[in-house]
């Protein structure tokens, strides 16, 4: 069994075949889903599809490039959900900074208070953080480190940053996506051995960084076979071994079956 730890199900690119792309991903081995919370216009379709269909769960948050619509309120009323099983997609992305140094220094903040106040929410519910880094692992890494505490998450698309492999002794997971496959992921490719096996997740942040050979189609839950593929090579194992170890990792940190 196959788990996509990350998968924008609720995109409007699936309204019309959400069906056929669930049996697709069954047919291929996938049998759970996670909806990360990113877009708030968006998160009702994310609980509609949680239950609706028996293996799909979502999480509460907002997206960094969201945090001047954040509103806690949102997120604590479905908090308590039985198929919410973490908070995020939450973290700090500066790739897209404006110009100005005083609107840089404002940007900046504003990530930074939306994004302890979502570690705050975590640590009140006992949940898992579904964590976004871009562009920013230093000053992510600190907050993380003081304000986390044993909360634990998931560092989605791993940046292969190794500034931040030390947060695997803080129950921190880092989730391996369809960027392994690209031609140009040297760096992942290189920092990837370095993770601890009972770290790793698999996610294809779909309908995003679809995998080689199909980059510039759509992505979906499917193509975490063409993933789990690559982490078997590099990691000298069996595709067998990988599903095994990172479905358990995923049952570990999300609490879920």
């Amino acid at each position: 069994m196959i788990v996509d730890t990350h998968c924008h199900l609720d995109d409007e690119r699936y309204e019309s075949d959400i069906e056929m792309t669930l049996k697709r991903a069954k047919e291929a081995g996938v049998e759970r889903f996670i909806i990360p919370g990113a877009d708030p216009k968006t998160l009702a379709r994310a609980v509609a599809l949680a239950e609706e269909y028996e293996h799909v769960y979502f999480a509460v948050g907002v997206h960094p490039y969201d945090a001047s619509v954040y509103q806690r309120s949102e997120l604590e009323a479905l908090v308590s959900h039985p198929k919410c099983v973490a908070i995020g997609e939450c973290g700090l992305d500066y790739y897209r900074l404006p110009q100005d140094p005083e609107a840089i220094a404002e940007e900046k903040a504003l990530q930074k208070a939306v994004f302890i106040d979502q570690i705050t929410l975590a640590k009140r519910h006992h949940k898992p953080l579904i964590v976004h880094i871009r562009d920013a692992s230093a000053d992510a890494m600190e907050l993380l480190l003081t304000h986390a505490g044993e909360a634990g998450g998931v560092l989605h698309c791993y940046n292969a940053d190794a500034l931040l492999l030390p947060l695997a002794s803080h129950n921190f997971y880092f989730g391996i996506g369809g960027v392994l496959t690209f031609k140009n992921a040297k760096r992942l490719i290189e920092v990837y051995p370095q993770i601890p096996r009972d770290r790793l997740l698999i996610e294809t942040d779909a309908p995003y960084l679809t995998p080689h050979p199909h980059r510039g189609e759509r992505n979906e839950p499917a193509y975490t076979t063409l993933i789990a593929q690559k982490m078997a090579v590099l990691s000298e194992t069996s595709l067998e071994q990988i599903t095994q170890e990172t479905t358990a990792n995923s049952q570990r940190l999300f609490g879920i079956a």
